[in-house]
């Protein structure tokens, strides 16, 4: 009885496994470097995202909205202070309320139609739905005055567009949040009409993050 409990002992130890079987592996992690699978993105510093809003309101100024929206789609902030990051959602929602309702379909349609459209819709994409959860955490800071910017706050009132939401009477800060939201998912509407739900999916599943 003591040979065969010896034995059976023996057997269910793993130190018999003495050569790595991982690094025979071509698809293992120890034969390629794992940053590979997330390319660096290019740094911006709070500077830079200022930079780049002030460019971008040059163009607005200058009645080009279309091109103020390609600059902006086209430098997505990703590797940066959350305050570069908060300054480029503030520009591009800016760029959003200066386009008219009846512009927002053949503008983006014809974003789309370039080399690199589904991309810059894709991101366009990520900063409505960062847009939409600043909204809706913005209705709790309310009661408290704390909390971040929300897009009903960096929101004001423009000559041409349909989200003139700020410095309006009656319109309280219950109103304005409720109105920045109804102009972030009609944006979202138009951009799942001509990108189609497949942009949902790859901004959901792409890991990075504006």
């Amino acid at each position: 009885m003591s040979i065969i409990r010896e034995h059976t002992e023996s057997t269910l130890t793993d130190a018999w496994r003495t050569i790595n079987i991982d690094a025979l592996d071509p698809d293992s992690s120890q034969n390629f470097p794992l940053s590979t699978l997330h390319p660096p993105q290019p740094e911006f510093s709070d500077q830079d995202a200022r930079n780049l809003q002030s460019q971008i309101r040059q163009l607005l100024h200058a009645g080009d909205a279309e091109g103020a929206l390609r600059s902006a789609l086209e430098n997505p902030i990703y590797n940066a202070p959350d305050l570069a990051k908060e300054t480029h959602l503030q520009t591009v929602i800016e760029v959003l309320q200066r386009i008219k309702v009846n512009e927002m379909t053949p503008l983006l349609q014809k974003i789309y139609q370039d080399d690199r459209g589904s991309e810059s819709l894709d991101v366009l994409m990520k900063y409505l739905y960062k847009g939409m959860a600043a909204t809706s955490s913005g209705v709790a800071s309310h009661h408290t005055g704390n909390g971040p910017r929300t897009p009903a706050k960096l929101m004001t009132p423009q000559a041409t567009g349909f989200s003139q939401i700020g410095g309006r009477p009656g319109i309280t800060s219950g109103d304005s949040t409720g109105t920045a939201m109804s102009v972030l998912l009609s944006w979202h509407e138009k951009v799942v009409d001509v990108a189609g739900l497949g942009c949902i999916g790859r901004v959901m599943t792409d890991f990075r993050r504006v």
